[in-house]
């Protein structure tokens, strides 16, 4: 990961802030306190990976419980296919989305989906589904134990967690869905020093990575 990165003129870099596997239920407050406050400046603003918002909220769904259905397996059959990244071609994931979206909400998704690929409209599937379902992570085999067997849920109240985290810390704060595909910006806190669309920008090669790293803290400080 290029720890730099210049986005309209205006060089930051991007600092990786690594820490222990974090587990089901830890303080997201405590870690943030113990890896990242030790080393934050004024003017730097926090990005976290919202998958270790949802760990810490508990907000996932063990492989056991969930058993992929007929609609499930056939979605994934005309998904794409990324040959660095999972996506949601594992039907169990699928399965996930189908029973956060509804049956009747993904049947139309499937049917507007197909027809926005015919005139050249990407997204829509993901657009009708709705319930934030495109940002379920896990069920990756290449993941860190345990995030093989776990799917992780879109965290709860988003807006909220980056609010407080501001307010506790003085810290402004975004939370992004990241992976070797796209980066999104889910949620940040008013104190942002950049729009949306820059800090996404900023973030776009996604420098927590996809692994091992355990960095899901990402310090951004403007340095020029």
């Amino acid at each position: 990961m290029n720890p730099h990165r210049a986005v309209n003129g205006v060089n930051y870099e991007r600092i990786a802030v690594k820490t222990r596997l974090l587990h089901f239920g830890d303080d997201l407050c405590k870690a943030i306190e113990e890896y990242v406050l030790p080393n934050m400046k004024p003017g730097d603003w926090l990005a976290i990976s919202e998958k270790v918002v949802s760990v810490c909220q508990n907000n996932v769904r063990h492989i056991s419980t969930v058993k992929a259905g007929f609609l499930a397996k056939l979605i994934v059959k005309f998904v794409k296919k990324y040959p660095n990244d999972i996506g949601f071609s594992k039907a169990e994931k699928m399965q996930v989305a189908v029973e956060m979206s509804g049956r009747g909400r993904m049947v139309a998704a499937i049917i507007l989906g197909a027809l926005g690929k015919v005139i050249g409209i990407k997204g829509i599937f993901w657009r009708v589904a709705g319930n934030r379902v495109s940002e379920i992570d896990g069920f990756n085999p290449d993941s860190m134990y345990p995030y093989t067997e776990y799917a992780v849920l879109p965290p709860k109240d988003p807006q909220k967690v980056c609010r407080d985290i501001e307010q506790q810390f003085g810290m402004p704060t975004v939370i992004i869905d990241g992976n070797n595909i796209n980066v999104k910006i889910i949620a940040q806190s008013s104190g942002m020093p950049v729009d949306k669309k820059t800090a996404r920008l900023i973030l776009l090669d996604n420098p927590m990575g996809q692994d091992d790293e355990m960095t899901p803290f990402i310090m951004v400080r403007k340095t020029s």
